[in-house]
């Protein structure tokens, strides 16, 4: 099979607890496509921004700083790896303390346009296609895919899937967070989370993940067939 013309790029986007990440390293794994966890670079570059003392609450500090850490992400999405200036950050930036700090970080447009180039980078380097996840791929990042996603899911299915990730996390405080994240990421100026004109909505409220990733699967074989 000639490779080069069925490599196609997928972005996938929604709000946290949706589902994004299990179902975008599934359907990248099943159909042989590399995959990018755009969220985990702003989580990276948000790490090194306190592991470093930046002032979270100063944009002007962050942004003086967006350029200085070196962020690697491993595209197998079989074991997906992130390292800053060669330290893997895989277990720390999932932290309480870098989850509440990200969304400071990443509405900084220095941080936004650093992490952006690196995103479409490693996407046009993916001869075999890409799944990309995150909040603005398919707006701001790529938005030229051959595929846009967007998934969605009630308030409620989310923070209790959130809270079961987060062992036994207290649902209803899991909700407000996720919330008062969907309020912070939907309302900054540059690259707010939305939805692209072209993108196939999907909500996984009432669906299991092994549907979820079937639905997608089944979209993304489409796309290819037809180029």
């Amino acid at each position: 099979m000639d490779t080069t013309a069925t490599a196609v790029i997928v972005a996938i986007d929604g709000p946290s607890g949706t589902g994004k990440s299990s179902t975008s390293k599934a359907v990248a794994s099943q159909l042989g496509l590399s995959y990018l966890d755009t969220g985990a670079q702003y989580r990276a570059i948000t790490w090194w921004m306190v592991h470093n003392g930046i002032d979270i609450t100063d944009p002007a500090a962050i942004a003086a700083a967006a350029g200085k850490p070196e962020i690697v992400s491993g595209t197998d999405p079989s074991a997906p790896t992130i390292t800053v200036d060669g330290t893997d950050v895989a277990g720390p930036i999932r932290t309480q303390e870098v989850t509440s700090k990200v969304s400071a970080v990443s509405a900084v447009p220095e941080v936004r346009t650093r992490i952006t180039e690196l995103q479409r980078s490693i996407s046009a380097a993916a001869e075999k296609g890409i799944v990309v996840e995150g909040r603005d791929i398919g707006t701001t990042v790529l938005p030229d895919a051959d595929l846009k996603i967007f998934l969605t899911a009630s308030p409620e299915a989310r923070a209790a899937r959130r809270s079961g990730e987060l062992k036994g996390a207290d649902v209803q405080a899991t909700r407000e967070a996720l919330l008062k994240r969907d309020a912070a990421d939907s309302g900054r100026k540059t690259s707010p989370l939305a939805k692209a004109d072209d993108a196939v909505e999907v909500d996984t409220s009432d669906l299991t993940l092994q549907q979820v990733i079937e639905c997608v699967v089944t979209l993304v074989e489409e796309k290819r067939a037809a180029k």
